[in-house]
């Protein structure tokens, strides 16, 4: 049975169109790639773990974290250092605290202050065979102290090399120098004349080195560091760009549990310099709170006392107005008073009382703000009020209040810069005035209240006559004044308790320290799985692209089911000098083929006619083997006692006389234009049984030739002399010739090489065939590679495979590692 014919294909037009539509991707076949090209997956695996330790070890750039936990205590009375007693939820839903301190630890005054103050725009390295290692101030034997008076250039490593005896070599790059230079007092940038580059100098420690770009000196760590390096390499950086990198890499986080605790964290290259900057920065932030607090509390105690002073006059005056009544009008003992009512007056005089002093607190806190005099800053508790965004808004006011004044030294006015402070200090401004404005219409609203209780308790005391409800109107004047006393002798006092008692409200649990705490990044290992899957992709990916772009037919399982054309057999690839091969390796592997091709023609052809049978053999273009299939599948029917004839009709590429030495000079081109007749072209061959006729001397009209009714009655006439024609035509992909003489054959084998007959090819072939243009047609897959087994992609075997004894390739047989694996592992479960 044929491969391929056993199936009844059902026409219709929705299954032609897929008839000679392959895959897009051949899963199988990528596979095989795959296995077949395992040593560049070796290889590159083998680059990538190169690649990948040589980063780790040599351009990978730790960076480090340290970290710092301090608590905040809820005592604070200031705007600088607001308290919490007020539920301002902020970050960590209640931690008003947290607003302020994370807005200074990120503020740009307080980090610009510890760049200038540990001269952190200074940075220090050191440079390997390849990498470079950044280090701490105090990892170096010596550190830089800049001429802030004199212009420097920044971005430019000055390298410093020992020499011994407290000496260093200072040079300078070959290139570079620059005449834009940085002033550190102006914090910005300076043009000065062209110069030399400065020659290297050997310098001592707390020697100055002056240069048109450079000034500075070497200072003496008091700490020798433990490493001995053979250079330093020293860069300067402008303040602004210090404080920006710095900011980007601090972090406030807070405690889950106890909002009070802050966590700070600092990353950076080296472990020792954000160590020291966060205990720094943490101490600066201590001394700061506990003067911001000491200031607002003096302050705040100052205004209480004069306003104490002002209320014990009045009240002095009130009790001497109320003495006066009792004891010249005696009215201090008031028949039938209503104590109900004058209680609840006097409860609600006081309280008016109370929200009185609170507005004048809240007066002067507005004329402070408004005048820019922060150093006679009240505290909001004096104004009866506790309001974290408040404080937090009147902080940062007052530090780019300072920021201004020191732009106003460089910049314009009209400048960007100048512009867009000022636009910040706008939004800051009307911020803490719209604050400022709740607690006013909060505490109006308040008197109002008050004013309308007080009214409706007064209907109830009209009835009194005109002395009594004189002494009332001044008991109740005299309770007034002694409430609001009373009200700021007690914030006075809580005050003077602050001042007393007053220290930092910032402690630190777990101070920085460095405990060899490992890199936070990069992340090595996924660095190093990364750069090897990138290695390994690489192979893939090329394969794959081949495998996408690869259009050839390699699989024969895919060609039958895209065709639907049976396959007559499979041939493996010739070993062998010539075609001759039927003849001269009668015992191959390949002879086997082309008889299991000559047994299954029977089952295309019509076997009742006696006459004898054409056989046409074609492909899509040249070198797939159609003469190669020709020559040999004519070889085996001369071989089995039929009376074969051979002919070359590809009269435009002629080949057959060269393998079977015969001479072209004549041959059926010559017979189709009449100079000779049938006999003077039919050659005898070392085959009995076989002739063959050459396509003669190629002609100037080959088409017309093979297309006339001579070249007919040249077929016909031969298949009365012999039982097989076998005719080697033109490549149907190149010209039509063969698709005319398809009409007088008996069977049509069309030639596929593998690895080598382009997909598209079949379309035209195929659609004739289901169109039922072509009939009879079979396939030969030829140039197989026997090392797969013909089996492999179709399960008919054919060509049987190497490795059983059975044909002569068999004694150089080698199985393949995959092969071997399999039968050990069969033979393994076998024994089981």
């Amino acid at each position: 049975m044929i491969p391929g014919k056993d199936t009844q294909v059902e026409k219709n037009e929705g299954q032609k169109e897929k008839f000679g539509t392959f895959a897009l991707f051949d899963i199988e076949h990528f596979l095989r790639r795959i296995i077949k090209n395992w040593y560049w997956f070796v290889f590159m695996l083998f680059i990538g773990y190169t690649i990948s330790w040589v980063y780790s070890k040599y351009y990978a750039q730790n960076v480090y974290a340290s970290d710092l936990s301090l608590s905040i205590s809820n005592n604070t009375s200031s705007y600088f250092t607001p308290n919490q007693s007020i539920n301002f939820i902020w970050g960590q839903g209640g931690n008003q605290d947290g607003i302020y301190l994370k807005k200074m630890l990120l503020s740009r005054s307080h980090n610009e202050f510890l760049v200038k103050e540990l001269d952190l725009f200074v940075n220090y390295s050191t440079k390997g065979a390849i990498k470079s290692t950044y280090l701490d101030k105090y990892d170096s034997p010596v550190s830089l102290e800049i001429d802030k008076k004199h212009l420097q250039q920044i971005n430019y490593p000055i390298t410093l090399l020992p020499k011994g005896n407290g000496s260093y070599e200072v040079v300078l790059p070959e290139e570079g120098q620059s005449t834009n230079l940085y002033s550190y007092e102006a914090e910005g940038f300076q043009n000065i004349s062209n110069y030399e580059r400065p020659a290297n100098k050997i310098l001592k420690v707390n020697e100055w080195y002056t240069s048109p770009n450079l000034r500075f000196k070497l200072i003496q760590n008091p700490t020798v560091p433990k490493l001995e390096l053979k250079n330093i390499i020293v860069s300067l950086g402008s303040v602004n760009q210090t404080v920006n990198d710095i900011v980007s890499t601090i972090g406030v986080e807070f405690d889950k549990e106890i909002s009070t605790i802050m966590i700070i964290t600092k990353k950076g290259y080296n472990l020792n310099n954000t160590v020291n900057f966060l205990n720094k920065s943490v101490n600066e932030l201590q001394k700061k709170r506990l003067e911001d607090k000491n200031t607002v509390n003096k302050n705040t105690e100052a205004y209480l006392q004069g306003n104490l002073d002002k209320i014990r006059k009045k009240l002095d005056s009130s009790a001497a107005v109320l003495n006066y009544l009792k004891t010249s009008e005696k009215l201090y003992n008031i028949k039938n008073r209503d104590e109900r009512s004058l209680d609840k007056i006097k409860e609600l005089e006081a309280k008016k009382a109370d929200i009185v002093s609170k507005l004048s607190s809240l007066n002067n806190i507005r004329n402070t703000l408004q005048s820019q005099n922060f150093d006679k800053m009240i505290a909001t508790n004096a104004a009866g009020f506790e309001d974290g965004f408040f404080t937090a808004t009147v902080a940062e006011l007052k530090a780019m209040y300072a920021k201004r004044e020191e732009m106003a030294s460089i910049y314009k006015p009209s400048s960007e810069p100048m512009k867009e402070i000022n636009r910040l200090i706008s939004e800051a401004k009307m911020g803490s005035s719209n604050s400022l404005r709740n607690y006013y219409n909060k505490y109006y609203d308040e008197i109002n209240r008050i004013d309308r209780e007080v009214a409706s308790a007064n209907s109830d005391l009209s009835s009194f006559p005109e002395k009594e409800r004189k002494y009332l109107d001044a008991e109740r004047g005299y309770n007034m004044i002694e409430a609001t006393y009373n009200s700021l002798l007690g914030r006075q006092n809580e005050t003077q308790m602050n001042v007393a008692t007053n220290k930092s409200d910032i402690t630190v649990i777990d101070p920085a320290k460095n405990l060899g705490q490992g890199p936070i990044s990069p992340n090595i290992k996924l660095a190093k799985i990364a750069i090897i899957s990138i290695m390994l992709l690489l192979p893939l990916l090329f394969i794959l692209v081949g495998e996408l772009l690869d259009n050839k037919i390699r699989n024969i399982k895919e060609l039958l089911s895209a065709t639907k054309i049976p396959l007559l057999g499979v041939i493996g690839n010739n070993s062998n000098e010539n075609m001759l091969t039927v003849l001269e390796q009668p015992k191959s592997s390949v002879s086997e083929a082309f008889r299991g091709i000559r047994a299954n023609m029977r089952f295309l052809m019509n076997n009742d006619d006696e006459k004898g049978k054409v056989i046409l053999i074609t492909s899509s273009i040249g070198g797939e083997g159609k003469t190669y299939v020709s020559i040999n599948l004519a070889s085996v029917m001369g071989l089995s006692d039929k009376k074969t004839i051979l002919l070359g009709m590809d009269l435009r590429k002629p080949k057959i006389f060269g393998d079977f030495k015969i001479d072209n000079k004549y041959g059926i081109s010559n017979y189709l234009t009449g100079e000779v007749n049938i006999d003077d072209i039919v050659n005898k061959t070392n085959i009995p049984n076989l002739d063959v006729a050459t396509s003669g001397p190629i002609p100037p009209n080959p088409s017309e030739l093979l297309m006339s009714q001579k070249n007919i009655k040249f077929i016909e006439e031969l298949k009365e002399r012999y039982d097989f024609i076998i005719i080697d035509s033109p490549p149907v992909g190149l010209v039509a010739d063969s698709y005319e003489l398809m009409k007088h054959s008996d069977a049509n084998i069309y030639v596929v090489r593998h690895e080598y007959t382009e997909k598209y090819m079949l379309k035209m072939i195929t659609d004739k065939y289901h169109n039922d243009e072509i009939k009879h047609l079979g396939l030969v897959y030829n140039d197989y590679n026997t090392k797969q087994g013909y089996g492999y992609g179709y399960g008919y075997g054919y060509g049987y495979g190497y490795g059983y004894g059975y044909f002569d390739e068999d004694k150089n047989y080698k199985e393949p590692l995959l092969i071997r694996i399999r039968n050990r592992v069969q033979m393994f479960f076998n024994k089981k």
